[in-house]
């Protein structure tokens, strides 16, 4: 293999990067710094939202959403299960029980058809549900936060794929995914083959301050200081507040989910070429899009809906490969000697053991459709436009269609 191996995806960091982290790595702080409050405000401008709080990796973060929503084990919540295992898991680890949405057979997405059957089939009042900006294509926010408005559910965005991702509503004004103008909260992931990284990371926004003031306390062992607002009614622990610096109480059970210094330098660095790799990833977008338009039924780009203008993070064909007569994993290990990485996103969670055994076991067809014909093809800024050309190639070839 002549030319060098394209992964499905891939980080960009660049020397400006290495140089920001080299400097904090030098300074005073590498955790609990000043680093985190600066990159969370820059983090909260940029999705638009009031407030942001930074997490150690996004799992952590979509579990920080169920506890800050005081989401327990005697509730119901509704999770997506075309996606990845967390965005279901966040709320489980609370105990609670786990309702599966279907999603659409042409993009994979939780529609408001979907997420009113998951209620429906839910054996009680549903206290949360968290919804999937699949790939970065963006779901239909104000018919689903209508829904859950109608049912009193806590609306969550798992946008951990949709960093830089905007819709419209029903006026057609842009919302940007992240400005919670639909959901109490969104999460995002920024592991490295995501939009920007910080190595592992995850961040929650919200517009809600008591939301936003649960998620810090939980996310540093529920536990507050002398010079912050403590609850202690005992006179003698009360005085001592007053008196010691040392002073700290922990109100609740919460976790050490913080990120390092270091690592929100980096995110913060990234933050600032959100531009460029969106720009970059809607140029080879626009390659894909145009090479495998009209390629016919039976290899088909991405649906994306009019209202949406996402900022992909994946960039998967639906490829029937029962029609064509090739399996799935030939096709991958065939790309893969001709140096072309692909990746399937994902197998529908409520196909995998544990919630086979710890939830009712329900038909879920748009999601076992649209896993069937997923594979998720090189998609990253660095990447040429060559590179691009080179996969839509290879893909070709070993599907035997001809151009």
């Amino acid at each position: 293999m002549s030319e060098s191996f394209l992964p499905y995806g891939r980080h960009w960091v660049d020397e400006d990067d290495i140089a920001a982290v080299a400097e904090c790595l030098r300074g005073d702080w590498l955790t609990t710094g000043p680093a985190v409050d600066s990159f969370e405000a820059a983090f909260a401008a940029v999705v638009g939202a009031r407030y942001a709080v930074v997490v150690s990796n996004g799992t952590v973060a979509l579990h920080l959403a169920a506890l800050a929503a005081q989401v327990d084990a005697n509730d119901i919540g509704i999770a997506p299960t075309m996606s990845f295992l967390a965005s279901a898991n966040g709320m489980r680890y609370t105990g609670a029980e786990i309702v599966f949405a279907d999603a659409d057979p042409d993009t994979g997405l939780v529609t408001p058809e979907t997420f009113r059957a998951a209620i429906k089939r839910s054996a009680g009042p549903v206290k949360m549900a968290v919804v999937v900006h699949l790939n970065g294509n963006p779901v239909d926010m104000p018919e689903i936060a209508r829904i859950a408005s109608e049912h009193s559910i806590v609306l969550v965005e798992d946008a951990c794929h949709a960093l830089g991702s905007t819709y419209r509503d029903e006026t057609g004004a842009a919302v940007k995914v992240g400005s919670c103008q639909h959901s109490a909260m969104t999460v995002f992931s920024l592991h490295p083959v995501k939009t920007i990284t910080m190595g592992e990371g995850g961040v929650v926004t919200t517009n809600n301050l008591v939301l936003y003031e649960r998620l810090k306390l939980l996310r540093s062992h529920g536990m507050v200081r002398a010079t912050e607002k403590t609850v202690n009614h005992d006179l003698a622990f009360a005085r001592s507040g007053d008196a010691n610096p040392w002073y700290y109480e922990m109100q609740e059970l919460g976790f050490n989910y913080r990120a390092p210094d270091f690592a929100c330098v980096l995110a913060h660095s990234q933050l600032k070429k959100l531009p460029m790799f969106a720009r970059r990833r809607a140029q080879l977008k626009e390659i894909y899009d145009r090479q495998f338009r009209d390629i016919g039924e039976l290899v088909k780009p991405l649906l994306i809906e009019a209202c949406a203008e996402p900022v992909l993070h994946l960039y998967p064909l639906l490829i029937d490969f029962a029609a064509l007569g090739r399996e799935r994993a030939r096709v991958m290990a065939d790309l893969r000697e001709l140096g072309i990485g692909t990746q399937v996103h994902y197998i529908p969670i409520h196909r995998q053991p544990y919630y086979v055994e710890h939830s009712r076991v329900v038909d879920l067809p748009g999601a076992d459709s649209y896993y069937e014909k997923a594979l998720s093809i090189p998609y990253y800024p660095l990447m040429t436009d060559q590179d691009a050309e080179r996969v839509v190639r290879a893909v070709r070839g070993v599907l035997g269609i001809n151009s």
